[in-house]
């Protein structure tokens, strides 16, 4: 099949594209930077000819409220009516687990109007909610940080490999379309605020982090299940310490 990521040079959509390129499927790698942008709509049209299949793994640059909400609801537009006109069988989209509980964050509504978009155009789709990357735990650290301490809800939360999601949404892009939510997660489940002082410890920060249930995870206030799923996820194979000796390795 020939198959377009859209974002396919990022983190998950050069791995997704790998997978699927040694099984034999034609795969463009769609990114501003190989000449293809949903938000302009230049070099659309030619990467999706005789596509059947579309992933859509870009993010938003900016979280800012208006930004990342124009970001997702003119990408996906302009993507869904390219893909109508080139006829292609299936979009799928990665989102986040709990999105439609998040709707205090500027970030999550963004990703719901992508999905309501998605729902409504009439092309067969899979949207897969994912729970946190891995890669994302410092980023989470950032954002709870205020002088030495971090600031982090004690919610729980199932983080995920990236090779475990693109495993997840290689075969997903092979599979048919599901017209529905598939979610994936990654094998443990544990607190937000004790995940991310397991990684500054074996990363020999000194920040404490101090465990705050009216601390905010992007803009919203989380209950204690806001971040993983209870509808039977497709679970990862590879747990937090595995991915923290990975990651530690030299390249």
């Amino acid at each position: 099949m020939k198959i377009v990521i859209i974002g396919g040079t990022g983190l998950i959509g050069s791995k997704t594209a790998d997978r699927l390129r040694k099984r034999g499927h034609e795969v463009i790698a769609a990114a501003p930077n190989t000449g293809v942008n949903t938000i302009t709509g230049e070099g659309l049209a030619d990467a999706l000819k005789n596509a059947e299949v579309v992933l859509d793994l870009a993010n938003s640059p900016s979280f800012e409220d208006k930004a990342v909400l124009e970001f997702f609801e003119t990408s996906g537009r302009n993507l869904l009516a390219a893909e109508k006109v080139a006829g292609v069988q299936h979009h799928i989209a990665l989102s986040v687990v709990g999105t439609e509980r998040l709707q205090e964050s500027g970030y999550f509504r963004a990703k719901l109007a992508q999905e309501k978009l998605i729902r409504a155009s009439g092309i067969p789709y899979t949207i897969v909610h994912s729970t946190q990357f891995m890669e994302f735990v410092n980023g989470i650290a950032q954002s709870g940080t205020v002088g030495d301490t971090v600031h982090l809800s004690p919610a729980f939360i199932q983080p995920i490999a990236s090779d475990d999601v693109a495993d997840a949404m290689t075969e997903v892009a092979l599979g048919k379309p599901q017209n529905g939510i598939v979610e994936i997660a990654g094998p443990d489940r544990m607190k937000l605020s004790g995940l991310v002082e397991r990684y500054l410890k074996k990363m020999n920060d000194p920040r404490k982090v101090v465990a705050d249930p009216e601390a905010r995870y992007f803009g919203a206030r989380l209950e204690d299940n806001s971040l993983v799923s209870d509808k039977s996820p497709r679970l990862g194979r590879i747990t937090f310490e595995q991915w923290f000796a990975m990651a530690a390795q030299p390249k």
